[in-house]
């Protein structure tokens, strides 16, 4: 049996499917972080070939010479992006690279490695010992406690 892999932006203008994941990560470069407003993306890539899009029309931003983004210009969701370059002539197709976050169930894809590492905020690899809150509502700074405490 065969997963299938949909998502879609906040709104729900935009949606897709991906019938297969060729790999997953965390990207840290300056470009993915202004572009989502996150200190790293977490994406996985489908060949081009396995990807559909259902329906909408996103806006597209070409965001270096080689990768262009494509957004819904109603709720503003970076959903996917597309190389324009074959990724290596060993695997032989264009990739294309969706937000984890954007997936119905994104527990279905875990991010397998970090790339532009050496790009990261300072501060990426301390959030392991942050406190948990398990809901919404914050407490006061002065009352949070380590998760290890």
């Amino acid at each position: 049996m065969s997963v299938a892999f949909e998502g879609g932006c906040f709104c729900g203008e935009i949606r897709y499917l991906a019938k297969s994941v060729f790999d997953s990560g965390y990207c840290h470069c300056s470009m993915c972080r202004r572009f989502t407003g996150c200190a790293a993306l977490t994406w996985f890539s489908v060949a081009e070939h396995d990807f559909l899009l259902v329906s909408g029309v996103p806006k597209a931003f070409q965001s270096s010479a080689t990768f262009t983004r494509y957004f819904c210009s109603t709720c503003g969701t970076h959903v996917f992006g597309r190389d324009s370059r074959i990724v290596s002539a060993e695997v032989g197709f264009r990739l294309v690279s969706i937000g984890i976050g954007t997936l119905d169930d994104p527990d279905l894809v875990r991010p397998q490695f970090h790339e532009w590492w050496g790009n990261r905020v300072a501060w990426f690899a301390d959030h392991a010992a942050l406190p948990r809150l398990e809901g919404g509502t914050l407490p006061h700074p002065s009352k949070r406690v380590p998760d290890d405490a």
